[in-house]
């Protein structure tokens, strides 16, 4: 972090009465201890200390913005938190003024934040970007009992940095899932992934399949909250029903649509993707949910499609064999029928201005069929035999999303050789660079705008292993390690163990 620390005017020369002392016109300004940067998580980018005493909320101190502007919710959440009042302003000497100001430098999350002469001003060119300056003041009054007087300039590395959350195989409360909103707010997290359809359950109120939704789920109205919430925090909530695979509670209800292997065995979760009546129930799934989700992804899974699975896939499933050889000639495969399908889901939420994401593993190259390069990869793991490296799908000019299942794959019961990831690991050795394993790619550029951000993964395949508390408890660390990463990839100004502290000063109950 750059710290350009300023200077303290002083001098003894004339201007002295007969006594010997100054007259008040002519004293020179008041000198303070340099200032030391705001202990934040994520920590600030670029602070310039100033000479003064900081801020911190006294009697009369308000929190002012234009009423009738964008930023009156952030000022009525800060002022609550604060405990001062909200008022529309002109600010003056002890208030904290947030105004946006269009163009100013660093994008919608970047936010300038000034301390001086007794009042804090937080701008930027979006509500994101101010509403994180706000998160900087409340950081700085937890940990230093004051806003230190000077400048604040600070904006993210990375514009995706989030938790995804496995609701399909676990149910949680939608108390627990707007908690971790507001964890994720103060840490200036911006994506909560949804994975709310699996084998073992399909967790949310269905109006277009209602035979389809377990018993245990989100009804569209605690669903709807839950988005007004993340809207007011400035987290974009993104959600996934996976397929072909991973359609087990879909299939319960629709058994006729169940993928079935030449020796009569049914495709645990595999929906077949020859029968048109496969395409139809899904898109309408689609088209649903893209209309209940504002925000601009929709994420098609396409993880570990059981034909695909197979030692010899043409094999076991030779309907699928011989209906990508009637499609697509001699050279067709069953692998070019699952990215033609990924393509067609592509082509429906987009039809929804939704930006189509995928894992990995449903990419395939060489094919006849290529996957659809406007189709963001979700990169999870490289662990399977034949797996791609990341490299491949950066070189094919994709982008990249980073969640690496060495670090950032938090799975309940850790089965098939998980172990639960620490934050002290994210933070001493992964970047968004390290995409797989524990290497950083370097044969290809890594910057955001090829690899956007990342998100900690909550997989439920032991839905009992552990409670939501437990859960709170476990990803707790590694959100904090995650968002300062994502913020800022460079080495952390802070030892672990002052970071963990740093951490446990912050944090406040949910």
């Amino acid at each position: 972090m750059a710290v350009a620390l300023g200077g303290c005017s002083g001098g003894d020369g004339g201007g002295r009465k007969s006594d010997g002392t100054r007259s008040p016109s002519e004293r020179s300004p008041t000198s303070y201890p340099p200032p030391s940067p705001p202990r934040t998580i994520p920590s600030v980018r670029s602070y310039e200390p100033g000479n003064g005493p900081g801020w911190r909320p006294g009697n009369g101190s308000r929190v002012v913005a234009d009423p009738d502007g964008s930023l009156a919710d952030e000022a009525r959440m800060l002022a609550r938190e604060l405990k001062v009042t909200y008022a529309p302003g002109p600010a003056r000497k002890g208030d904290v003024e947030l105004a946006l100001r269009p163009g100013q430098s660093g994008g919608g999350e970047a936010y300038h934040l000034t301390t001086r002469d007794g009042r804090v001003r937080i701008t930027g060119a979006g509500d994101a970007g101010v509403f994180y300056g706000t998160r900087t003041v409340v950081q700085a009054l937890r940990s230093g009992g004051q806003v230190p007087e000077g400048v604040i300039e600070d904006r993210p590395d990375r514009p995706q940095r989030g938790l995804n959350l496995d609701i399909a195989r676990k149910h949680f409360t939608p108390e627990w899932i707007e908690a971790r909103l507001h964890r994720m707010a103060d840490l200036k997290l911006n994506q909560l992934g949804l994975h709310f359809s699996d084998d073992q359950g399909f967790r949310v109120e269905s109006d277009s399949h209602p035979e389809i939704v377990s018993e245990d789920h989100l009804t569209k109205a605690q669903l709807q909250r839950i988005l007004d919430l993340a809207a007011r925090l400035h987290i974009t909530v993104i959600p996934e029903i996976d397929s072909p695979g991973h359609l087990g509670a879909v299939l319960r209800a629709h058994p006729d649509l169940q993928l079935v292997s030449a020796r009569g065995v049914p495709a645990r979760g595999a929906i077949d993707i020859g029968k048109p009546g496969s395409a139809r129930i899904v898109d309408d799934l689609l088209r649903e949910f893209s209309g209940v989700f504002p925000g601009q992804y929709f994420h098609l899974g396409a993880d570990e499609y059981s034909a695909l699975i197979a030692e010899n896939p043409e094999a076991s499933y030779p309907a699928l064999a011989a209906q990508a050889q009637q499609k697509y000639g001699s050279n067709g495969r069953i692998r070019d029928l699952a990215t033609d399908w990924l393509n067609d889901r592509a082509a429906v939420v987009r039809k929804a201005d939704k930006q189509p994401k995928a894992w990995n593993d449903g990419f395939f190259s060489g094919g006849v069929v290529a996957p659809d390069k406007g189709i963001e990869v979700e990169y999870w793991t490289g662990k399977e035999d034949g797996a791609r490296p990341p490299a491949q799908y950066l070189e094919e000019g994709r982008t990249v999303v980073n969640l690496n299942d060495e670090y950032l794959y938090y799975v309940l019961g850790e089965p098939n050789q998980f172990v639960y990831p620490t934050g002290e690991r994210i933070y001493k050795e992964w970047t968004p660079a390290v995409l797989r394993g524990s290497q950083a790619v370097t044969s290809s550029p890594t910057g955001p705008d090829k690899v956007p951000g990342a998100r900690f993964a909550v997989w439920s395949d032991i839905a009992t292993a552990q409670t939501e508390a437990q859960v709170a408890r476990g990803i707790r660390l590694p959100l904090f390690a995650i968002a300062q990463k994502l913020w800022d990839p460079r080495r952390p100004p802070l030892s672990w163990p002052a970071f963990v502290k740093l951490a446990d000063r912050l944090e406040t109950p949910r």
